[in-house]
């Protein structure tokens, strides 16, 4: 456990506790206010995000931050990182063994930001951090609740590019997860 992000992040550089330490550019940490309510996880940086060392920078990010913008979200005022630190190769999803080697930088990121709410994008972040038992598709848009924080699943934004229809879908997601914040 750290107790400051300065720490956390000095801990992290050089990683090199899985084999997506060989290919990357950056380690893409985090993003945004480090005392928001609201944070978002993704499942890891695409080759936009390697770059650059920002998570959600590319195309599926631009989407992203045009809901935010829809919905008055500031995205400095919320926190944004992924579950893997490192960018898999063709942007495969993340295997087990390479999330497991991120997951406690995840867990600290957390413990720090101290978010009321988490919106989980897409199924690999939604059972990375809840468990195997819950599925995107089941999942997605209900409340779910866990040692205090409230999980809002919804689909990633790189979902979107590929089926415009779950647009809205997100869009929704994203909206409730503000309008709850707004209500606590």
């Amino acid at each position: 456990m750290y107790n400051s992000f300065e720490e956390l992040e000095n801990s992290i550089v050089g990683c090199n506790k899985c084999k997506l330490c060989s290919n990357r550019n950056n380690i893409v940490f985090g993003c945004g206010n480090k005392n928001a309510d609201l944070m978002l996880i993704g499942e890891g940086p695409g080759a936009d995000e390697d770059i650059q060392g920002i998570p959600f920078v590319g195309k599926a990010g631009k989407l992203m931050n045009a809901a935010f913008d829809a919905l008055g979200i500031n995205r400095d005022d919320v926190y944004i990182a992924n579950v893997v630190k490192c960018r898999p190769p063709n942007n495969r999803n993340p295997e087990k063994d390479e999330e497991m080697a991120c997951l406690d930088y995840l867990r600290n990121q957390v413990i720090l930001v101290k978010p009321k709410i988490i919106v989980l994008l897409g199924s690999v972040a939604l059972k990375a951090i809840l468990g195997n038992e819950y599925s995107i598709t089941s999942s997605r848009g209900k409340w779910i609740e866990k040692k205090g924080i409230l999980y809002m699943p919804t689909f990633h934004p790189a979902a979107l590019l590929r089926d415009e229809k779950k647009k809205i879908d997100f869009y929704n997601d994203l909206k409730e997860a503000r309008n709850r914040l707004e209500n606590m």
